[in-house]
């Protein structure tokens, strides 16, 4: 019996046992097709490159993410996101988008355009997406980009891309990475974003790097270290635009107000779900600590939503430091601290991250909730601090 048929085996048992039971609703489902990538970018987290045996031996098959789709779609998926690495290194990439497209998903596609041609460009005319297609930019110039990608000609590449969805009319979003060879490009991007994306706001960009999700190389792990931006930095960025900033703090100081807790997943991401390229069922993306997922190969998605996952969320933290600290911080809304960023850069759940806590309380302190001298584990008067925050941006 395949997963599909034992999910709808499942359904049917609980509908004969309270006909008003439903089976759980998914908000977005997430598939990382391939670690694997035709770039070989000097900050990336997750890459492989685009022969790298072991990986492509381990990868799911046609046949099983169709499996996996069909099961997601079952259980009220509205889309899917391909992700990666690059997915459309898959040679049966166009078979998963049409499968996928045919359950009635919609589908995002995270891409780094230099694999879109002109056959598949028109088949996204033909059966849209339904949702805007991510690229991300590297640089400018092929100067800037090549210096990140590392391989030749793949500027020339991603501008073809560009221009290919841009003749068709497809929807797309370009965002960018804030990184050294980069930087004294960030005006001209602003500016370029603007006229391809035709929005207003300022592009979307990755400002704060993750190290390796797999934790699979020091060596890795120390040149994205040399490139994260300080804090400063980054809220530089973020703070450009004040009006749109302070709009942006406005649902995260709502989240700010919980209260202290020493539970490790207090996030909503365990309501998309998050599929790797080798089958293993994670709460996100980033998560991969071996005690946090589970193999979709002997367990249905059923199985992870209705009995995994709950158990998951009950986990507590035990490290002092992580109690003393984070545990009682009000920033909690404002940082991204997580047993996922915990994993990636220590191998644990539940120790502080320095570089989290930096950037927000960076933020924090720019916002007025935080003075100069203060750590926000230590205040007690925070659910005021955050309402006059409220209050400032309702009348902003």
């Amino acid at each position: 019996m395949s997963k599909t048929e034992q999910l709808s085996t499942y359904v049917q048992r609980q509908q004969q046992i309270n006909w008003h039971i439903k089976p759980p609703q998914l908000s977005i489902f997430d598939i990382e097709l391939t670690e694997r990538c035709n770039n070989n970018c000097i900050h990336c987290c997750i890459n492989q490159p685009v022969n790298h045996q072991p990986s492509i031996h381990r990868e799911l098959s046609a046949s099983e993410w169709k499996d996996l789709l069909s099961q997601a779609s079952a259980l009220g998926a509205p889309s899917v996101r391909f992700t990666g690495g690059e997915p459309l290194l898959r040679s049966d990439f166009v078979e998963l988008y049409l499968f996928a497209r045919r359950l009635g998903l919609s589908v995002m596609l995270f891409t780094n355009g230099r694999l879109i041609t002109p056959e598949l460009a028109d088949l996204f005319v033909r059966i849209p997406p339904r949702e805007t297609i991510e690229l991300t930019s590297y640089g400018m110039s092929a100067e800037s980009y090549e210096t990140v990608s590392r391989i030749p000609g793949s500027f020339e590449q991603f501008r073809r891309g560009i221009d290919l969805l841009r003749s068709r009319g497809i929807r797309f979003s370009v965002k960018g990475t804030l990184l050294p060879p980069a930087k004294s490009e960030i005006e001209a991007f602003i500016k370029w974003h603007g006229e391809i994306c035709q929005q207003q706001r300022l592009p979307s960009l990755v400002l704060f790097l993750e190290l390796r999700h797999r934790r699979d190389s020091i060596q890795k792990n120390g040149r994205i270290i040399k490139m994260r931006l300080p804090p400063e930095e980054g809220l530089a960025y973020l703070s450009r635009n004040r009006d749109d900033f302070i709009s942006d703090v406005h649902s995260i100081c709502k989240y700010s107000t919980t209260k202290p807790t020493a539970l490790l997943f207090t996030c909503n991401a365990g309501n998309r779900l998050c599929i790797d390229a080798y089958g293993r069922i994670q709460y996100c993306l980033a998560l991969r600590h071996p005690d946090t997922v589970v193999d979709s190969r002997s367990h249905s998605i059923s199985y992870y939503l209705n009995e995994f996952l709950p158990e998951l969320r009950k986990i507590r933290a035990t490290n002092p430091e992580f109690l003393r600290r984070c545990a009682r911080c009000m920033l909690r809304g404002l940082c991204e601290q997580c047993p996922a960023k915990s994993w990636i850069e220590h191998g644990v759940l539940d120790q502080p991250v320095e570089y989290c806590c930096e950037i927000a309380h960076a933020q924090a302190r720019w916002l007025g909730i935080l003075k100069e001298d203060e750590y926000g584990w230590e205040v007690r008067d925070w659910p005021e601090r955050v309402r006059r925050l409220e209050e400032k941006t309702a009348g902003s």
